[in-house]
């Protein structure tokens, strides 16, 4: 077979182990037929109905019971779902009707099937699978996870459509842009959203595998995503290599990274090979994702944004104010914790879980950085361990898990957080709005996320460049007021603003704010409404809150936050 010319790292088409991609015919042939036999999300998902939701956790079991069940067993669809998805056999004469463009021998040649223990049989090779976004779907080709292969998976597996690769590409703020960059892109899922507003894309990986992977679904899928498979180059430039390695000397407008953030711990003595390729950076800790944010400026066009998954270690808090591990939570329930931004704050305000990726980040960068979840050693390990199938080997599982702990506790470690970075390089003359903010948010929030950061952003940015008390305001749709009072009090003791959309975030006000946020219609300036406030309350009331030598002024800044966070908002242009 064919390895890449280290020339040009173009190719990819016949990497051992991977899906051959230098034979289009073939493959549109493929295509042809998986439309032919209706193998898209939709069906798919009529077809298992409640039993799709467990093939989601790995369980095969419902959806095969549910194919034995079926009126016509042997038809197209079920067979393609039987074989590709399910892990299971079929065979010559039923894949050779589900395929009849390319027939079973044509799918051998190709690497996506491979013989079976039965005599005139043949299995999947490789996951094949329907992938539904915005209005386009296409078919994506990755390694069979350990639910359709029994044991341990492969150290250079080639990842498919996983909760943390559909969290980057929902997350993902779109916006048109000349040049990007897919960093580590296994199997190619976040190219195939950035060609979508992106002129050209450079996706690079480690994995040669994970590359011919990447050009097999981008040539199965020519159509879908407007490329011309006898030139790929003309859109997409594949390389091979570490990190920033293949595009050193080169900018890019957006970078999209789902990296190998997982921290494993090291041995002396380990292998490159005895890595998780798609997961294991092969650096101890979290130093991967420190070096790789470390080096994004040097790639980016003044302007340009990155956005990466990443985990970060959090160390014991230094102080009995730590927020590792704890809520925001108030006497009502709520969760009030909100932000830090480090642009009007403090460097000592940086949360305790943030100080990580804080110390990561250059000085000339803005950031919004995101926890999402915080895990302790012993669940991140139980994670990581159940992810690549470890604990069918208990002596090896138990080894494992030992040797986690023992990482984690070396660097003093109490929690690991998993979340979201986005990172800007201020363009010339440019607002930098976002400033650095440090945010958790572990409750549910809308989802796709991207048009929830892109409208957060753009406000920012607006608010940056004007005075704020002229801006004019009005609450947004979706939010809505709570008051919590003692029985029998005159006045409540907690208002609280609640988000019913986007990151669904909640306010605790005094009464001076609650005023300003009752009064903005749209028609007065903020300026104009938090002088009328202090009028009302007197300046000693709204000192009481948030003292300041000008009480109005104190007011604005405070409702120029509701608005950056979405709870108030820019009228529409009047007709």
């Amino acid at each position: 077979m064919t390895l890449p010319d280290p020339a040009n790292q173009q190719p990819f088409s016949r990497v051992p182990d991977a899906p051959r991609s230098d034979d289009p015919v073939a493959l549109r042939h493929l295509a042809q037929d998986l439309g032919q036999a209706d193998f898209r999300y939709a069906a798919v998902q009529s077809l298992l109905g409640p039993a799709a939701e467990a093939l989601g956790r790995d369980q095969v079991v419902p959806a095969l019971w549910v194919l034995d069940h079926l009126e016509e067993p042997h038809a197209p669809l079920p067979t393609l779902v039987r074989v590709f998805l399910l892990g299971a056999s079929a065979p010559t004469a039923l894949l050779d009707a589900a395929l009849p463009s390319l027939g079973a021998r044509g799918a051998l040649r190709l690497g996506l099937l491979e013989p079976a223990t039965a005599p005139g049989e043949f299995r999947a090779a490789v996951d094949l699978r329907p992938y539904a976004w915005d209005e386009a779907e296409a078919w994506v080709a990755s390694d069979l996870g350990a639910h359709q292969r029994a044991g341990v998976l492969r150290h250079d597996h080639v990842l498919g459509i996983g909760r943390a690769s559909l969290t980057l590409a929902g997350s993902t703020v779109r916006r048109p842009a000349a040049r990007a960059l897919d960093l580590g892109t296994g199997c190619g899922i976040q190219t195939f959203h950035l060609l979508s507003h992106c002129d050209h894309v450079t996706a690079t990986d480690l994995s040669a595998r994970a590359l011919g992977f990447t050009r097999f679904n981008l040539v199965l899928n020519a159509d879908v995503l407007g490329l011309d498979p006898e030139h790929l180059d003309a859109r997409v430039t594949l390389r091979a290599g570490s990190l920033l390695e293949p595009v050193q000397g080169e900018l890019f407008d957006l970078v999209v990274s789902n990296p190998p953030f997982v921290i494993t711990p090291r041995r002396a003595d380990e292998e490159e090979s005895e890595r998780f390729t798609y997961r294991d950076g092969g650096l101890p800790g979290d130093q991967l994702v420190a070096t790789l944010v470390r080096a994004l400026p040097d790639v980016l066009e003044p302007g340009g944004t990155a956005q990466l998954l990443a985990n970060w270690e959090i160390g014991r808090p230094t102080d009995t104010a730590g927020h590792a591990g704890t809520s925001g939570a108030d006497a009502t329930g709520a969760d009030t914790t909100g932000s830090v931004d480090s642009a009007r704050a403090d460097v000592d305000d940086i949360p305790d879980w943030a100080a990580g990726p804080a110390a990561w980040i250059r000085d000339d960068l803005e950031c919004w950085v995101i926890q999402r979840d915080l895990e302790d050693p012993t669940g991140y390990a139980e994670t990581w361990l159940q992810d690549a199938s470890q604990g069918r080997d208990p002596q090896a599982a138990a080894a494992s898990y030992r040797a986690y702990l023992e990482d984690f506790a070396s660097r003093n470690v109490e929690g690991i957080g998993l979340g979201l970075v986005w990172l800007r390089r201020p363009g010339v003359d440019a607002p930098a709005g976002v400033g650095r903010r440090y945010e958790e948010i572990t409750h549910a929030v809308d989802s796709p996320l991207g048009p929830v950061l892109a409208e957060a952003i753009m406000r920012a940015d607006a608010l940056a460049a004007v005075d704020p008390s002229l801006l004019h305001a009005q609450v947004a749709p979706d939010v809505t007021v709570e008051t919590h009072a003692r029985p029998g009090a005159e006045h409540p003791e907690v208002i609280l603003l609640r988000q019913g959309a986007g990151l669904r975030r909640v306010a605790r006000l005094d009464t001076a704010l609650a005023g300003l946020v009752s009064a903005c219609d749209g028609e007065l300036a903020l300026g104009s409404i938090a002088r009328a406030v202090v009028a009302l309350l007197g300046a000693a009331g709204v000192q009481e809150a948030a003292p300041a030598a000008d009480p109005a002024s104190a007011l604005v800044d405070a409702a120029a936050g509701l608005l950056r966070d979405g709870f108030l908002r820019f009228p529409p242009p009047s007709e």
